[in-house]
């Protein structure tokens, strides 16, 4: 990539050669989605740009942005960038202590708020934020809400936009000799980590971070001008923003919906959209919720479903053993995989067939009709999620990253999406799997993965110390144990820290653990425990809308939810479903299976338990539920 080459240079190209193509598409306030194209996309951010500039903030400066999706986020952005500014972004569901400690860390002289509840949590901290003279709303400001702080200016992204009209007058050019000024080893971004532990840590990416991902992504995703993509991340994480520098640098327009199904769900109906990037929890709820549907269908229709499902499942596992995309740690036996899979193929087809005109095509008609991929990232994908979507056509291609790499690092090739892996690494992407003593292991051998490329982080921001536990001669600890197939493929098989180490010695990776219990409907969420103890357990939380219904159905008495979760035919009920999960015939050794669990009354909450891409945040579970933890190994 060239060295004047930034995320706003790129959005400029796309302009001038898509200027009527959309950008993005958001909601107004009748919930229609409203287009807007490159080119005037491209005025508004050239106006925005040019009120920093007249209002004096320099190359370099950092600048605040607390807000959830939406067009003026990506406005604000790009305007930023386009002049040399180093945004700071943080959703509107960070707490008031989040926001002051980030705001205070980066020194930011300016922040945008979404709308006065955002703003209060800035003000509420005014006093570690001395470096702070400015605060901008999205939203009109509201009358009498609002108590700004002495010393501190309140004003709205209109009135920015009216000082940028009257600044192109006088300095008409500025703007564009600013864009151009721009290289790509230039700061972007500190993207604050909600990490699963400790303090937040600014990590430093450049232009040049994000870049990389769009000059390679293409020899995995066949992505195109004018397609449209949903977009129901939060903007201001790692992957989300990649997603969208990507969006924006080839040509695709973003629409801005919402991660809940009575959401999403009609909109895709109204946008069609091409692709959709999410978590995987996202994908978890869409099959619980088709799951859900159908059992309260007739027997008929449930049976049909069932059956379907798991005709489908067969199908796409053969299919995938004849077409080499199923992950092989050894060399592959191409004959005896042939010899294994043809017949089964040729067999299941017809019913497969079948399958898919009574389930499978009503299923893929609510995604909109011209529905590509869905591309998963941010956790790790389960296998019954997995192959649920795979039975009934629709394609995941899950990918993998971290923070620090900007993030993309490895996404399943949409030609040969190989299950069960994150694909193969990006081009361009140096990289080796080490053991406990620092020995380099083959493919088929797991190990912690480091990377070195181009797009990893400059160091985490004031922090050398931290940047130096991760960072050395450019190779980066990413903390993930994987494995590589002998193709090239990784698997990931879980954080290096999470590994649990029981008094025996066993090491044991709870995540494959904790996505088989949440293949059971009456689990919701679970944590698997037992470091230093002599077998393990598990917190779980209940699906109580389904445990109340089998109450319901077994005639059992309770006061409360709480005591229901007590209740022992409720125990006796979760305790099979572990034992059926947890077991030989799946594939788990006898000091995997959980000896005893505690039902927990209230789910993880984002910003507490969970991170904002939902993955657990073990330390704080372990010291949140510290007595019931304890009580398993009594």
């Amino acid at each position: 990539m060239a060295q004047r080459d930034t995320i706003p240079q790129r959005f400029k190209k796309t302009t001038q050669r898509y200027p009527q193509y959309n950008i993005v598409s958001s909601k107004d306030e009748n919930g229609d989605f409203q287009p807007i194209t490159y080119e005037d996309f491209y005025t508004m951010v050239k106006t925005l740009g040019t009120a920093f500039l007249d209002k004096g903030y320099t190359r370099g400066q950092h600048i605040g942005i607390i807000a959830d999706n939406r067009k003026e986020w990506l406005q604000t952005d790009l305007a930023a960038l386009s002049v040399g500014l180093v945004d700071v972004p943080r959703g509107s569901d960070s707490t008031a202590d989040e926001i002051g400690y980030i705001l205070a860390h980066a020194e930011c002289p300016l922040a945008f708020a979404e709308n006065a509840a955002q703003a209060n949590k800035i003000f509420s901290k005014i006093a570690d934020l001395p470096g702070l003279k400015e605060v901008v709303l999205f939203d009109p400001a509201p009358a009498g809400d609002l108590k700004v702080p002495e010393g501190l200016t309140l004003s709205t992204l209109d009135d920015l936009m009216k000082q940028g009209e009257k600044a192109l007058k006088k300095i008409p050019d500025r703007f564009e000799e600013e864009l151009e000024k721009g290289e790509g080893d230039e700061l972007a971004s500190l993207l604050y980590t909600s990490g699963t532990t400790g303090t937040p840590k600014g990590v430093m990416l450049t232009h040049h971070s994000f870049g990389f991902q769009i000059d390679r992504i293409q020899d995995h995703v066949a992505l195109m001008p004018g397609q449209v993509l949903l977009s129901v991340l939060p903007i201001w994480h790692s992957f989300e923003r990649a997603v969208t520098y990507i969006c924006v640098g080839i040509g695709l327009t973003l629409a801005y919906s919402k991660p809940v199904g009575a959401v999403l769900i009609p909109d895709m109906a109204k946008v069609r959209p091409h692709w959709l990037t999410s978590v995987p929890r996202i994908w978890e709820g869409v099959r619980a919720a088709i799951f859900r549907k159908m059992e309260k269908a007739s027997k008929t229709v449930h049976r049909i479903f069932t059956l379907s499902v798991l005709v489908g499942e067969t199908h796409a596992y053969f299919l995938n053993m004849l077409t080499g995309r199923i992950p092989h740690f050894h060399k592959r036996n191409v004959v005896l995989d042939t010899a294994i899979s043809i017949l089964p193929v040729i067999l299941l087809y017809p019913f497969r067939g079948l399958a898919n005109l009574l389930v499978f095509k009503k299923i893929r008609k609510t995604l909109g009709g011209r529905f590509i991929a869905g591309i998963s990232g941010g956790g790790a994908l389960p296998d019954y999620v997995d192959h649920f979507f795979q039975a009934a056509g629709i394609l995941l291609l899950e990918g993998y990253g971290l923070t620090e790499t900007a993030p993309v690092l490895a996404v399943r090739k949409q030609k040969h999406p190989v299950t069960g892996t994150v694909g193969p690494l990006l081009k361009d992407i140096d990289h080796r799997v080490l053991n406990a003593e620092g020995a380099v292991l083959p493919p088929g051998k797991k190990g912690v993965l480091y990377v070195k490329s181009e797009q990893i982080m400059q160091g985490y921001y004031k922090q050398p110390e931290e940047t130096e536990k991760v960072l050395k001669d450019g190779w980066l600890n990413t903390g993930d144990i994987a494995v590589f197939t002998t193709t090239g493929e990784i698997k990931i098989l879980g954080r290096e820290k999470d590994t649990i180490v029981l008094m025996g010695g066993e090491n044991i990776e709870p995540v494959p653990i904790e996505d088989k219990l949440c293949e059971s409907p009456y689990i919701d969420q679970v944590m698997v425990v037992g470091q230093d103890k002599k077998f393990l357990g598990a917190l779980i939380v209940p699906n109580m809308e389904l445990v109340e219904q089998y109450a319901q159905e077994q005639n059992i008495p309770y006061v409360d939810r709480a005591a229901l979760t007590e209740n022992p035919t409720i125990q006796e009920l979760f305790h099979d479903e572990i034992q059926k999960k947890i077991s030989p015939q799946n594939g788990f050794k006898p000091f995997e299976r959980i000896f005893r669990f505690a039902l927990l009354p209230a789910p993880f909450e984002v910003g507490e338990e969970l991170t904002h891409t939902l993955k657990i945040r073990r330390a704080v579970v372990d010291k949140k539920h510290k007595k019931i933890i304890a009580s398993l190994f009594v």
